[in-house]
Parts: structure tokens; C-alpha cells; sequence
């Protein structure tokens, strides 16, 4: 089974969450700060990591930012129910998914659960057709679901789990419009919920990252009330 890195300094949500993972055959590591785990996610990397936010010596935000110089690991954040700000940034920064506390465990299995499937490398979007987990070539962009290897001119572009299914649903069909609804299908498992909100926060930052290789990346288009469409130059 997977193993998970469980970052909170609440003692008391670490127990009963690494209990509830534990009993479903994951491998769990805990820590209890942010300083702590950055040397354990460099050290020996989980498949997957769950955040808390607010911690002391350095909170789940920094540890992010820390962690996405150096790795794509997806990662789920732990926020408190009136910390929406936190959550869109978090999202920004290049979380995988949120959780608002206080949360049910079951929630939490299905979203980890979710995060891990979508991280395959096969884990084409169950939306796309045949072909969807085959390399696309599309005018100055590559991408190689197999290898989890995305490239605009030749330049590799390092994605999220979250954003690259959002990116090869829009590469599939260039020119064809896709609604937020249709780019969470493709990125989300159904059961999981997210909000129009998720999506733009994604789109923003595959935005970012392609213009960091190419300042004058403009293929992916917003049609305002409708959704998003990828241009191929």
C-alpha cells in the first residue's frame, strides 16, 4: 500500500488520523511541524502528504513552497473551517486537494484515495476516450502521461497530479471548450467535491508555470461564463 506523511501539530489529530490510515494499509509517518518534515520528505519521500496549516516553526504554506522547489509530491491540506483565503492560496501554491476541519475520517480516506488514483501514471481522466493516456503533441507542448512528463519548446514544465489531468483534458481536443464541470470530472474523482473556485485556482497556476518557460504563453483561453479551451499555436 501507499505511504502517507501526516503533518499537524495537534497530537491528538495525529493518533486518530494515523489510526484510520493505518487501518485501511497505509504506511504513515508523522510529524509534528513543518521543519521536521521537510527533512523527512527529502529524506524519504511518501507517496502522499497531508498538511495542517496553522503550525508552529513553519506552517503547512511554507512547507509547501519549500517542498515545491524540489518535488511535485501530491499534497492535501489540513484548514479550519473560516480559512478560505488559506484554502485558494493553498491551491495556488500547488496543493492537490483541502480538507476544512473539523472532517470526518471516511471524508478524508476518500479524498486520499481520490489524490492517489489521480496520481497514477495511467490515471488518464475517466471522462477522455481512447487515446487519453497516449503522449499529445500540440504545437509547442508535450505531454506524456506515462511519465508524468509535460514540455512547452522543448522546455520541461513540472506539474502537479491536479494539473497536469487539467491540462491533458484541454490538450485532448484543442480548440474545444471545456466547463469547469467537465475539467473536475477530469481532474476529481465524482465523489469529491469542488467548487468553480478549485479549478480557476489550477488554471491560474498551469498559467504561471508556462509562461515561467515561455513569457508569451497564451494557449490556454478563458471564456468567461462558459470555461476554458486550449489553443494550439
Amino acid at each position: 500500500m501507499a505511504s502517507i506523511s501526516l503533518v499537524d501539530d495537534d497530537r491528538n489529530i495525529l493518533t486518530s488520523v494515523s489510526m484510520a490510515l493505518e487501518s485501511e494499509g497505509y504506511e504513515v509517518r508523522t510529524y509534528t511541524d513543518g521543519s521536521t518534515a521537510l527533512i523527512g520528505l527529502e529524506e524519504n519521500p511518501p507517496d502522499i502528504a497531508i498538511f495542517d496549516i496553522k503550525m508552529p516553526r513553519m506552517d503547512g504554506m511554507e512547507l509547501l513552497r519549500r517542498l515545491r522547489q524540489k518535488s511535485n509530491l501530491p499534497v492535501i491540506f489540513l484548514t479550519s473551517k473560516d480559512d478560505e483565503i488559506d484554502e485558494l492560496f493553498g491551491l495556488k501554491m500547488g496543493a492537490d486537494d483541502y480538507i476544512c476541519k473539523p472532517f470526518s475520517q471516511r471524508l478524508l480516506l476518500e479524498r486520499v484515495k481520490a489524490v492517489l488514483r489521480r496520481a497514477q501514471p495511467r490515471g488518464a481522466a475517466a471522462s477522455e476516450t481512447e487515446g487519453s493516456d497516449k503522449a499529445i503533441k500540440r504545437g509547442k507542448l508535450f505531454i506524456d502521461p506515462d511519465r508524468h512528463y509535460s514540455a512547452w519548446d522543448d522546455k520541461e514544465v513540472a506539474l502537479t497530479v491536479t494539473e497536469f489531468l487539467i491540462l491533458q483534458a484541454l490538450a485532448h481536443r484543442p480548440g474545444i471548450v471545456k466547463s469547469r464541470d467537465a475539467l473536475m470530472d477530469a481532474a476529481y474523482e465524482d465523489q469529491v467535491y469542488v467548487d468553480d473556485r478549485t479549478i480557476d485556482s489550477h488554471i491560474k497556476r498551469l498559467r504561471k508555470k508556462f509562461k515561467a518557460a515561455d513569457p508569451e504563453f497564451n494557449s490556454i483561453e478563458t471564456l468567461y461564463g462558459v470555461g476554458y479551451r486550449f489553443k494550439e499555436v
